[in-house]
């Protein structure tokens, strides 16, 4: 099966790392992700931001260029950024826009609206949130009328997953990430969402599965090949989040 590799970071400490929650991630760089997935057919990915990165774009820039075109990165900015940073930093390969309410390190979640259909106007970047889909009630009406969101690591929790699933079928896309950081049925989640859009699920890594009580294992890959039919697990796998990101 091909891979499009939703949702894995990229730590480089010849860049600046924060300390977050008290947590330092360990080093993780581009040749260490590749010796990670030799066995795996990614053809393309997406780099995300950590919390513990901060706004720091030079890590990002690095990496993109080491993997190539075939990869994008997913940033988190300052609302103050001038909109010539956001068209260089487009022009190198970045998508889209991070949100992280779980842990930090990003621009606060009263800009979302703002500078979710800002960046999205300027460039055609999505959104992206990390955040306990239990939580999105609060701001269900914003995440609704905006042009593209996406969720991660399938919302994280059980208590959220009905949240999560009103917003997938207004057109929210969900990250099948992170299997071992969550707190639900990740069958029962899985199958929901793809019932409720079959455009929504994107899987990744989530390598090198920083914080996770489980870091990834193939046997994440091998549940939705026995879930899903070959033509459903391809465009979870890789086609739902390659047009997602190059659209």
């Amino acid at each position: 099966m091909r891979i499009f590799d939703a949702h894995f970071h990229i730590i480089d400490f010849d860049f600046p790392i924060k300390e977050n929650q008290g947590y330092i991630p360990p080093s993780y760089i581009t040749s260490d992700y590749q010796k990670d997935t030799i066995n795996l057919n990614v053809q393309g990915g997406a780099i995300v931001s950590g919390s513990f990165q901060g706004f720091d774009q030079g890590y990002l820039l690095k990496a993109l260029k080491q993997m190539g075109s075939t990869f994008c990165g997913v940033t988190q900015l300052p609302f103050t950024v001038t909109d010539e940073e956001i068209l260089n930093l487009h022009k190198k390969g970045v998508r889209a826009l991070r949100f992280n309410i779980k842990r930090g390190g990003s621009e606060d979640l009263s800009k979302l609206d703002y500078f979710a259909r800002r960046v999205y106007d300027l460039v055609g970047w999505h959104s992206e949130l990390y955040i306990d889909a239990k939580e999105l009630p609060a701001i269900a009406s914003t995440i609704e009328s905006l042009p593209a969101i996406s969720i991660d690591h399938l919302g994280l929790s059980e208590e959220g997953l009905p949240h999560l699933l009103k917003l997938v079928d207004k057109g929210i896309r969900v990250k099948a990430t992170g299997f071992g950081r969550v707190k639900l049925n990740i069958q029962n989640a899985l199958k929901s969402i793809y019932e409720a859009n079959p455009d929504a699920l994107m899987f990744g890594t989530d390598l090198p599965s920083t914080r996770a009580k489980r870091p990834f294992e193939y046997g994440d890959i091998e549940l939705i090949q026995q879930l899903f039919d070959e033509q459903a697990a391809d465009k979870i796998l890789y086609t739902n989040a390659y047009q997602w990101y190059f659209k």
